[in-house]
This record gives structure tokens, sequence and C-alpha cells, in this order.
């Protein structure tokens, strides 16, 4: 589903999944926070920054719902393109796109929760959602990245947001967390 590009030019939903995946391909998240490097890891960390993101544009609904539904928008298309390019069938792809979906869904609600409860809730929905049950080395890494994100974006203007513009701050273990 492509979207009309915006008369002034801008397409703030797709600068802001774009945002998303380079946060998301960071090699720290590999390398050093133990999530798999592989499709269904590279999945979930976009998913993991696509919920922070979705979940501050939550906050300002009235002004929002349409850029957080685009935002969800070039997120599947990307995921379905991407299974088409490694080449899943029509009908695979559909199947495919439609348990990511849900997988995405279940994700948002697990962290939605973790980040209300305590660590201990947000640990266990990492190590069932990103780490699909391996333990990492630093269990916590995660979470505090989470929680700093999710903090950091409570305290953005939406303006940015609606413009497209979203920075993330560095993934654990990168040297610049330690600052």
């Amino acid at each position: 589903m492509n979207h009309p590009a915006p008369k002034d030019g801008r397409h703030p939903a797709r600068d802001l999944y774009e945002s998303v995946v380079l946060q998301a391909r960071r090699p720290e998240f590999y390398l050093n926070c133990g999530v798999s490097d592989s499709v269904d890891g590279r999945f979930d960390m976009i998913a993991l920054h696509a919920f922070l993101v979705l979940r501050r544009l939550k906050r300002d609904h009235e002004r929002t719902a349409d850029l957080a539904q685009n935002l969800f928008d070039t997120m599947f298309e990307d995921m379905e393109n991407n299974l088409r390019e490694m080449g899943a069938g029509d009908l695979g792809v559909s199947r495919r796109v439609k348990a990511m979906a849900k997988a995405f869904y279940g994700r948002i609600a697990a962290y939605e929760a973790g980040l209300a409860s305590g660590d201990e809730v947000l640990a266990e929905a990492l190590l069932r959602n990103l780490y699909r049950q391996r333990e990492p080395e630093d269990p916590g890494a995660m979470c505090r990245y989470m929680r700093s994100e999710a903090e950091a974006l409570d305290a953005m203007d939406v303006e940015r947001l609606l413009e497209g513009e979203v920075a993330f701050g560095p993934p654990p273990g990168s040297g610049a967390d330690q600052i």
C-alpha cells in the first residue's frame, strides 16, 4: 500500500520508520546485547523500536492517530516487500505478514505491561520475545535501554514526531551509553 506524498513532499511516517530501522540495525544490539543477528532478531529489534515510537504517539492520539497508522502501515509494507525479496510467494507472504502483525501486537501488549510494571515483568517480556528464551549475558541491559528510550520519547516534543523526527540514544554496550 503506497501512501500519497503530502503536498509539501514530506513523509513523516516513512522518516520515522527509517529512523526505527537505522537504530534497530545498530550492531551493538547483536554484538553486545545478545540479540540474534537473524531475520527474527532484526524483526524483533524493529518491533521494539516501533513500539517505543507508537507508544509515544499514543499519548497525543488526537494529533497523531493518522501518523501512527501510517507508521504501522509503512512498517508492514516494508516487511511484505522484504519477504518478497527473500523469495516468498504471494500466498506465503500474506500468511507470514499476518503472523508478523499478530506477533507485533503481542509484543506491544507485553512491552506496555513491562514498562508499566517492574523490571521483572519487562525482562520476562524481553526474554520471551526478543531473546526467544535464550538468556542474554546482561538481561537488565535491554530493560534499562527500553526504559531510558521510553522516558526520552515521553519528553520529546510531539511536533518533532509529526515532522518525522525521532532520535534514539546509544545501544547498551556501545560505550556512549556509559557516559
